[in-house]
């Protein structure tokens, strides 16, 4: 017997939840044969203890058919995620990503997107275990900026697997939309379609995933803090007053939601000639300085305009990966070390948990019919709200109340 009969066997044995089995996905380690007796390593990627059993017993199975009398089995695993208060006292679906860093502004055009994708990189180049989900539904640039424009994801069971650049985990949904076609979604859809990015992609046991979110202070926040404990909030700003004013009510919206907040990033700030590498002064620059004194929290990096930024973000070329020695790369690489040196500070503290912010309005009741308001109290960030029920159609809509009076909300429940 050799060690070619135990890879022949053993690529009978599909790997949990994939359609791959062990041999292709290269998890077979360390084959000792001796006669009829075999000894191997199971090296893989997964830390639950029904992954570990399913795959010692059928690997056991098919070695037995092989022909192998005395077998050892040996799983080199991931040790399992500690469970922290948040998790069990609120809602985490996605248990097995580590931690959840939420990508925000207080309007669109300010290099949001931009960031994410350079701070997930910056973080993969330190080491890190890093996805990058595009929540920005609307306006999923992400796929460009990271070079997966145009590739689809691949399809395991059920489930999508997310693509793969720079040493990043992607998903969006500019990867599963057709090219140039408009989304019309109500915000129940929205926030449905964030839950499935989180539940349904094959994301790895991830150190961090950047959540590249919509702008605004909306309904996608809101579910995405009440889906998965966010470990830290960004917020990215230019530094135009016009722009600090948004940016205020996205911190504001961290605090509201029980956020630890990692800082701001201040975009566009300056201008870095590329001819003599000057750096000069055109919206303002540390006016955010400001704003984040105000909120208690850091002014992580200042971002200047470099055209290399654009040119990277056009060709997905991202300017941290290939100009890592440039001004704009070392700021990103800053920044990104702040934010993983404010996420353990989280963890140490046990700071991250989203269990205020869970819905606690009683089944079958609505939360904005007057009726319904003796029988429970909504959580104070879904006061008002109405609570969705599927129509025929799937779109998710609000009860009428029980009562003939309206809850003044103008929801449209009366």
């Amino acid at each position: 017997m050799t060690e070619q009969n135990v890879l022949d066997a053993l690529k009978n044995v599909t790997y949990p939840g994939f359609t791959k089995d062990i041999v292709t996905f290269g998890f077979v380690k360390d084959v000792v044969v001796e006669n009829t007796t075999v000894g191997l390593m199971l090296d893989i990627t997964s830390s639950a203890e029904e992954v570990k059993s399913e795959l010692i017993e059928k690997a056991t199975a098919e070695l037995k058919k092989a022909g192998f009398e005395e077998i050892h089995v040996n799983i080199n695993a991931p040790q399992a995620p500690r469970q922290m208060s948040n998790s069990v006292s609120g809602k985490n679906i996605a248990p097995h990503i580590k931690n959840f860093v939420m990508v925000s502004s207080g309007k669109g055009g300010v290099g949001k997107s931009t960031t994410s994708v350079n701070l997930a990189i910056a973080l993969a180049m330190q080491g890190k275990k890093v996805g990058l989900l595009d929540a920005d539904i609307y306006g999923p640039n992400v796929p460009r900026m990271m070079g997966v424009d145009g590739q689809k994801p691949e399809i395991q069971g059920n489930k999508l697997e997310p693509l793969k650049a720079y040493g990043v985990e992607i998903m969006s949904m500019g990867s599963i939309m057709e090219d140039g076609k408009a989304l019309i979604w109500r915000g129940s859809m929205i926030m449905k379609a964030i839950e499935q990015f989180l539940r349904d992609i094959l994301w790895s046991e991830l150190d961090v995933l950047v959540i590249d979110m919509p702008p605004g202070t909306g309904d996608a926040q809101l579910s995405l803090a009440q889906s998965v404990p966010i470990t830290a909030g960004v917020t990215v700003t230019t530094p135009q007053e016009v722009s600090l004013d948004d940016s205020r009510r996205s911190l504001n919206m961290f605090k509201k939601l029980d956020i630890p907040t990692a800082g701001l990033i201040e975009n566009m700030s300056g201008f870095i000639c590329p001819s003599c590498d000057e750096e000069s002064d055109i919206f303002g620059m540390g006016t955010s300085a400001k704003v984040a004194e105000e909120f208690e929290t850091d002014l992580m990096a200042r971002i200047p305009i470099e055209p290399a930024i654009r040119i990277g973000g056009d060709t997905g070329m991202p300017i941290v990966y290939h100009k890592p020695d440039s001004e704009t790369a070392k700021r990103y690489q800053e920044a990104a070390s702040k934010l993983w040196a404010f996420v353990e500070k989280v963890n140490a503290e046990d700071l991250a948990g989203n269990a205020g912010v869970q819905p606690t309005t009683a089944p079958g009741v609505s939360a904005c019919s007057t009726g319904g308001a003796a029988a429970a109290t909504p959580a104070r960030a879904t006061e008002g709200s109405p609570t969705p029920v599927e129509n025929t159609e799937g779109i998710k809509m609000a009860k009428k109340p029980a009562s003939d009076e309206s809850c003044g909300t103008g929801c449209g429940c009366h």
